[in-house]
This record gives C-alpha cells, sequence and structure tokens, in this order.
C-alpha cells in the first residue's frame, strides 16, 4: 500500500464503455407497500434466519421478506417486487 502512484497522459489502450448498471436514486428510495400477515413457521426456520441475521447485521423479518420476494422474482421474470402490484 506504500506504492506511490504516477500519473500519466500515456493512452490507456483499449477501454470499453460499460453500460450503466446502477439503480437510479428513485428506485433507491422507492419503498413498496407492506402488507402486515399472520404467518406460521418452524422453530428451526426462524433460528436459522435469527441466527443469519445476527451474523449480517439485519433484522430477520427482512431476510424472510426479502427472500420470498426473490421467489416471486424468479416465477414471474417480467415483473419485478419493485414495481406496483395491480
Amino acid at each position: 500500500m506504500s506504492a506511490k502512484i504516477k500519473y500519466t497522459d500515456d493512452p490507456l489502450g483499449k477501454v470499453q464503455v460499460v453500460p450503466d448498471f446502477l439503480p437510479s436514486p428513485a428506485e433507491l428510495a422507492f419503498r413498496e407497500e407492506g402488507v402486515k400477515v399472520t404467518l406460521a413457521l418452524s422453530k428451526k426456520s426462524i433460528e436459522f434466519f435469527k441466527s443469519e441475521a445476527t451474523k449480517h447485521h439485519t433484522q430477520y423479518q427482512r431476510m424472510i421478506r426479502r427472500l420470498i420476494d426473490a421467489y416471486v422474482d424468479a416465477q414471474t421474470p417480467t415483473r419485478r417486487s419493485t414495481e406496483p402490484r395491480a
């Protein structure tokens, strides 16, 4: 890490433009409307999600919600979970 960076005006060589793949700020700020449900899950599932959530410093409910959203996205490839649902 102690190596000095040498700046130059020499040509960089072959450069390739990468399409913008990052979400827009509007997409990042979008929060999908939530619906509260009561759902009984197995004790082992909840213990797993709580343990993983602790490791990743997040909420276990959020992990479960994202898992379900990912499943829905995989089942309906023309719709994304961030789009409003009819």
